[in-house]
């Protein structure tokens, strides 16, 4: 991919403009499994029938009986266009744009955005369920073999956050996780990356190393204090491409182990209110890039913890800060929508790190935790649970929360 042309700072920004974004209620099954970078079509449990696309009910036996099932995605593309014209905003400002029809291994038969890498006398394909601009599934049709630079697809690109040519700020590189965070985001192409550091009169391990990439800058940055942030947000907030919020304050214990509210409160003013500081100063200069072109403001991602969704109580008040945020990150997701900007949440297990000393493996080691997060970047994920405790919480959350919280508590 030709590295993007910088913006003509006399032209006026464009306004940022979304693909068609209505769906029924049955057809949000589909978003909901693209935002965890599933494939999931209906499938009725009385005639075993998989449809597409979504209905109330069965197509072929009218059962209204129907799960959602993951699919390969395997297919056979059948037939292509190439769009010239469209009344679309979204659509019309990308032309021309790429149309085929997939008949899947599974049955049904759909249409989707064909990548650029696929030949046109190719019949072998990989649709992948993935979110728009508008947050909402679309189906992209993928070559059936990896590529070379597959993710620098013009198209593809419209539906993913690839750090590649993009400008980064990473708001805590003291920690493990944060430099991890800076290599891999190097490593995955990013212009530029700037590296927040609270208390910089203290010399951080690992500040050396990262003065010496090239493509690190780094910069004073402390989420607990709003004038800081303000300063920063004027300074750079109008270049930031991608914001990854890690910082966190994690203490163990829950209320009767702990005097006093101290610790909470710290707990709280690093992981939520830093986070609303943060969405407060920059959130307005990212809405308003949305529309730079394929170098524009497209993702925002939040360190969370899989603790969010049901309390820990032996890390009880850091599952509540981390449940306020989680909160308050769905209000970001809904205002960042408009701009086209995605709000990514992560959700890891415990970390590898000197808070979980006691805690028991499988953990997730912060380089694991660091890829995983650029990872759903690259693949346009909107949730992502990292780690093997996160991903069976999630699942026995889903089936029955409350009988996860008496196993939490036993």
């Amino acid at each position: 991919m030709i590295k993007p042309k910088k913006k003509n700072p006399i032209l006026r920004t464009r306004l940022p403009t979304l693909p068609p974004g209505a769906r029924s209620r049955a057809a949000l099954g589909l978003t909901a499994a693209a935002a965890l970078g599933r494939f999931e079509l209906q499938q009725c449990r009385d005639c075993q029938a998989v449809q597409y696309p979504p209905r109330e009910a069965c197509h072929r036996c009218l059962s209204i009986r129907l799960v959602w099932k993951i699919q390969s995605g395997k297919g056979e593309l059948l037939a292509e266009t190439l769009l010239h014209h469209s009344n679309d905003l979204f659509f019309r400002e990308r032309l021309p744009w790429r149309l085929g029809l997939v008949r899947l291994e599974c049955g049904p038969t759909v249409v989707a955005h064909l990548h650029s890498d696929i030949e046109k006398n190719s019949s072998k394909v990989t649709i992948r369920a993935m979110l728009d601009r508008a947050g909402q599934a679309v189906l992209a049709a993928l070559p059936d073999k990896e590529t070379s630079n597959m993710a620098d697809d013009r198209q593809l690109r419209e539906f993913t956050c690839d750090p590649k040519f993009r400008k980064v700020l990473v708001t805590d590189g003291k920690t493990a996780l944060g430099q991890s965070l800076v290599r891999i985001l190097v490593e995955a192409g990013a212009d530029l990356v700037w590296v927040g550091y609270s208390e910089p009169w203290k010399k951080f391990p690992g500040f050396s190393e990262l003065q010496k990439i090239p493509q690190v800058t780094l910069l004073p940055l402390d989420v607990t204090d709003s004038k800081n942030v303000r300063e920063v947000a004027a300074e750079i907030g109008g270049k930031v491409d991608i914001l990854v919020n890690n910082a966190e304050f994690h203490r163990a214990f829950g209320i009767g182990n702990r005097a006093g509210v101290e610790t909470a409160r710290s707990e709280m003013d690093v992981n939520y209110f830093g986070l609303l500081r943060l969405a407060q100063e920059f959130a307005p200069a990212m809405r308003a890039r949305g529309a730079d072109g394929q170098s524009s403001a497209v993702a925002w991602v939040n360190l969370l913890s899989v603790y969010a969704l049901a309390n820990f109580p032996p890390h009880g008040t850091f599952s509540a800060s981390k449940a306020a945020a989680h909160s308050l990150a769905q209000c970001l997701r809904a205002e960042m929508r408009p701009a086209g900007v995605r709000v990514v949440n992560v959700f890891p297990g415990p970390i590898d790190d000197e808070w979980n000393q006691l805690t028991p493996p499988p953990k997730v080691a912060p380089g694991a935790l660091a890829k995983a997060m650029v990872r759903a970047l690259q693949e346009g994920v909107e949730d992502v649970y990292p780690g093997d405790v996160a991903q069976e919480w999630l699942e026995r959350w889903r089936d029955n929360p409350k009988a996860l919280e008496r196993e939490l508590s036993a």
